[in-house]
This record gives structure tokens, sequence and C-alpha cells, in this order.
């Protein structure tokens, strides 16, 4: 849609139109990977039941056995379901439509929701070292077996939930974090095995503390990726996928841009990306350039929101400190 305005400086003279395109919806690529809403609520409700049943198990077989590895994975995959839970939650917001007060919608709390996410796994890693560190002064006798048991059960149960994920995750960063965790938390569940099957071979329990704080580095290394773009959202950074000098660059290739400023890039959820820029032309035909702009936003950047502004060179030439290709 364009949108021609036109308005008066303050001499009441008519300033120069300028054009506003708005372009929204969603992009035009192909969607075989994506999840539909029916098929992402279905996946969110099996997982988390499957993970909600197993971190009750986990923990009450750790506890009666003195597992620290087997209670410090119950607490690491209790996060995940509550994890799960704010995405679900988060998914449900940003599906709601706009309002007169909030109009762009509820996108953002895919954001929040990854950030919480992020600050409650940090706490969960403090819990597991605090208790780590007090069994290597005071260690407890660990059932090697049973670790192994539930453990290996926990290797089939996040591995299933993880595949659920698979297919959203290609499209969806909120659904490929919970991929990941997931895919995670498999792989955690593999080395409580492994810290098993040492501790009934060799017997040290000592074993059992040293697989906590591996876990729990696991956990932080798999977590910071995800607060570190989750704090660069809330901030309305651009969103790590896009390559803002690229963007610039394919914008002023253009025909018939001359110069491009106050271009802003920002992330409206953890998957939706919305443009605003001004673009210079030496003439009045604009409307293959406008068609050329649509397509580079959404093929080559799958930018869905985008509202770019089109001024004449002797409006830029009013403002010689904006230089070509400027953000």
């Amino acid at each position: 849609m364009i949108l021609p305005r036109r308005s008066r400086d303050l001499h009441g003279q008519d300033e120069p139109i300028r054009l506003f395109y708005c372009m929204t919806g969603h992009h035009s690529h192909n969607h075989s990977h994506a999840m539909t809403p029916d098929s992402l609520d279905r996946a969110m409700m099996i997982g988390v039941s499957l993970n909600l049943i197993f971190v009750v198990v986990e923990f009450g077989f750790g506890f009666f056995s003195g597992s620290l590895a087997l209670v410090a994975d119950a607490g690491h995959n209790a996060s995940d379901v509550v994890g799960l839970l704010l995405a679900w939650g988060a998914s449900y917001l940003a599906r709601r439509p706009p309002t007169s007060k909030f109009t762009f919608g509820f996108r953002r709390a895919t954001i929040y929701a990854a950030f919480l996410n992020a600050v409650l796994l940090f706490a969960a890693c403090f819990a597991i070292l605090w208790e780590a560190i007090h069994r290597f002064t005071e260690p407890a006798p660990v059932t090697g077996l049973t670790m192994v048991v539930v453990a290996a059960i926990g290797v089939v149960i996040n591995t299933a939930t993880a595949i659920l994920f698979i297919r959203g995750s290609k499209e969806d960063a909120n659904v490929r974090g919970a991929f990941l965790h997931m895919a995670a938390d498999a792989a955690v569940s593999v080395g409580v095995v492994v810290a098993g099957v040492a501790i009934m071979t060799t017997g040290m329990d000592w074993i059992d503390p040293v697989v906590s704080i591996v876990i729990m580095a696991v956990i932080i290394w798999g977590t910071w990726s995800l607060f570190t773009e989750s704090v660069d959202l809330v901030m309305d950074a651009v969103p790590r996928r896009i390559n803002i000098e690229e963007l610039s660059q394919a914008l002023n290739e253009v025909p018939g841009v001359l110069e491009i400023h106050d271009l802003h890039v920002w992330g409206m959820s953890t998957s939706d990306v919305m443009l605003t820029a001004h673009l210079v032309f030496a003439d009045e035909s604009r409307q293959g350039s406008l068609e050329k702009a649509r397509h580079i936003l959404r093929e080559r950047f799958a930018i869905t929101h985008a509202t770019l502004q089109f001024e004449e060179l002797s409006e830029s030439q009013a403002c010689p400190q904006q230089t070509r290709g400027s953000v």
C-alpha cells in the first residue's frame, strides 16, 4: 500500500510529497517446514505432559537413592517444563489480534518468555553448583543402578519431545529454542547414565557431584546464547540473522535509489522482524523499485513488516549530513 502524505512547513508552504510503503503479513517463501498453530499446541501439550511426569519420577528416585546427579537433572527438566509452558503461553499471545491499545499485538511476549526462561535456567545452575560443592565435603552414597535406569528413561522421553519440535525449529526461533533444550536434555541424560555405570563399576561416589557440575556447565553453555539473544531483542537490537550492512547494500542496489537513511531494524518477536527506512530517489518512477525492494526484504531477509518512506533528491539535499547507505 502506498500512502501519499503532504504537509506544510513553518511558513504554510507545501512540502514535497513523501511516499510511504507499508508491507505486512507473512513471508512468501516456502512454509512446508513451519508448524501450524494446532500442531504447535499439540506438540507443546505432549511435551509438557511427558516431561512433567518424568520430573516427578526422576526427582523421587534421585531423592531416595541419594543421587545428586538425578536431582540436578530433575531440576533441569523442571525448568524446561516451565520453559515449555512459557514458550507455549507466549506463542498463544503472539497469535492474539492487535487491539486499540496494543496496536502491534502481543508478539513481544515470545521475547520476554525467552529471557525469563534463560534467567530461570541460570538460577537452577547456581543451585546445582551449591549442592555439588556441599557433596564434595560431605559425600553421600549413591545407587548407581537407579541412576542408569531413570536417566535412560530420560533419554527416551527427551529425545521423543525434541522430535516433536524438529519441524517448527526450522522456521521459528521460539520453537527452535524448545527443540534445542530437549535435545540437550537427552545428551545430559546420557551423561547421567555414564556416571551411574562408572559408580557401579568403581564405587567412587564423588563421580556424582562431578557429573552434576558437568550438567551445570552444559546448561550454561546451552543457555548463554539464548540469554544474550533475548537481551538483544529486549533492547531492540538488530536480530542476529540480519546482516545490517548486507541489507543496506541490497536496498542501495534497488534501481533508482540514491541513498538510504534512518534505517532501523528490530525484532517484533523471536521470529518476526520490523524495518523502517527512508529511500531517496532521483525521480518519481518508483513502482518497479517498490516491487524490487519488497522482493528483497521478503525473500533475502524474511522481513515481513516494513515501512519505507520515499523521498525525492531535493529533500535529501536539504540534509547534507546524510550519506549514502547510512543507518
